[in-house]
């Protein structure tokens, strides 16, 4: 081992109870030992059986806790016998740095070191009777040893309180690593499902009608036909532009206030399909997050979608309404049963579902429309209703602010 290696496991090591420490203690204990003079002739051989529990309790600490504790506790304990003579210090020197120890290792339970302080202190006392000592010693050294008790177990339980907070903060650390590899795949869940509603809807219908309006030039040389499908690709077109720059701008988190995005896209829709168009808003505005905000977009958006589609020229109403519990978008426009479904996307394909309600005249949603609708609503933590009401269809979304 070299002496870097040395200086860094010192580093490492225990500052109060580590091995720099118990070498240190040894020495002491090895002095001690040799320099105990004649004056006490009795206290050399308990010294001596002091310093053989001490060897045990280093040789044996991580091998066999509970034999190394009850040999510590020998060395703190034979010093006492002895440390009421008079004229010799030696055995007290054994008796605090083997009970400073004790008290000091984090896995020795309070009770041993209540215990083992009690019966050094009974110890001491009647050494310190027998010896004829006065008063004076019969207060003050079971008073320095009361304090260095304290002392330890001040210093443990700081000890013990600093290793569950560095460990506490470690579980903290732990966690939020967790947490935010979480929220990285749910930040890729929702890219993912952006992505899919964008292109996969209008990336799909663009196709399908390029397909047909193909066809229709091939097949039955119908140019105005072929001249229709492809005006609705340039239309789906322009309409899945829009929608892939509103995932971006969930994406990135840069919505605009709601109340403005369907302002904007109610003045759109009255531009574009000639349609009167209210939009009221009920209440203070609340904070939304980016997600149910698009998902009230996106809803709006795909029922003027289908207003203009299958109930043109009717008068439609959204209500945005801030005083429920969450936030509630209301779409409805008027229903008189006699609205037919639009053109489906292939002249061979079957005609569409019925909407939700047994109907198909307003601003409903289709059927596919009505389960990626739900989706979007249930990811949010909102819902939502569809049908005829007193002859409106209606769509109510509601999301938790």
């Amino acid at each position: 081992m070299t002496l870097r290696d040395g200086l860094r496991r010192i580093r490492a090591d225990d500052p109060e109870t580590g091995w720099l420490v118990r070498i240190v203690l040894t020495a002491l204990m090895a002095w001690a030992f040799l320099t105990a003079g004649p004056a006490s002739p009795g206290v050399r051989p308990v010294l001596a059986a002091a310093l053989g529990c001490w060897i045990v309790f280093l040789l044996a600490d991580h091998r066999s806790p509970r034999a190394a504790r009850l040999a510590l506790a020998g060395a703190a304990l034979l010093p006492a016998t002895v440390a009421g003579l008079p004229d010799d210090a030696h055995a007290l020197l054994y008796l605090y740095a083997a009970l400073f120890t004790f008290v000091l290792l984090p896995r020795t339970p309070m009770r041993a070191i209540l215990t083992l302080t009690a019966a050094v202190l009974t110890t001491l006392l009647t050494g310190l009777w027998l010896a004829g000592r006065g008063p004076a010693a019969m207060l003050t050294q079971p008073a320095l040893i009361a304090v260095l008790v304290l002392f330890s177990l001040h210093r443990r339980e700081h000890r013990l309180r600093a290793e569950q907070t560095a460990l506490l903060l470690d579980q903290t650390s732990r966690t939020q690593q967790a947490q935010a590899r979480a929220a990285a795949l749910d930040e890729r869940a929702r890219i993912a499902r952006e992505l899919h509603d964008v292109l996969a809807h209008s990336l799909g219908a663009l196709g399908v009608q390029l397909e047909a309006a193909e066809a229709q030039l091939t097949e039955r040389g119908d140019v105005d036909g072929a001249a229709a499908r492809i005006r609705r690709a340039r239309r789906l077109a322009a309409e899945g532009l829009a929608e892939a720059r509103s995932a971006v701008a969930a994406l990135r988190a840069d919505v605009p206030p709601l109340p403005r995005a369907l302002d904007t896209l109610a003045a759109a829709f009255r531009t574009d399909h000639a349609t009167a168009i209210t939009l009221s808003t009920e209440g203070h505005r609340r904070s939304l997050s980016p997600a149910a905000e698009v998902a009230l977009l996106r809803i709006a958006r795909e029922a003027l979608t289908n207003a203009a589609r299958h109930a043109p020229g009717r008068p439609v109403a959204l209500t945005l309404d801030y005083r429920t519990a969450g936030v509630r978008l209301t779409i409805r426009n008027p229903f008189d049963g006699t609205a037919t479904p639009g053109p489906p996307d292939r002249t061979d394909s079957p005609p569409p579902p019925p909407r939700e309600g047994g109907t198909d005249g307003g601003a409903g949603l289709g059927a596919h429309g009505l389960v990626g609708v739900r989706e979007r609503v249930a990811l949010v933590g909102g819902s939502m209703r569809a049908g005829v009401t007193d002859g409106v269809w209606e769509v109510v979304v509601e999301v938790p602010a």
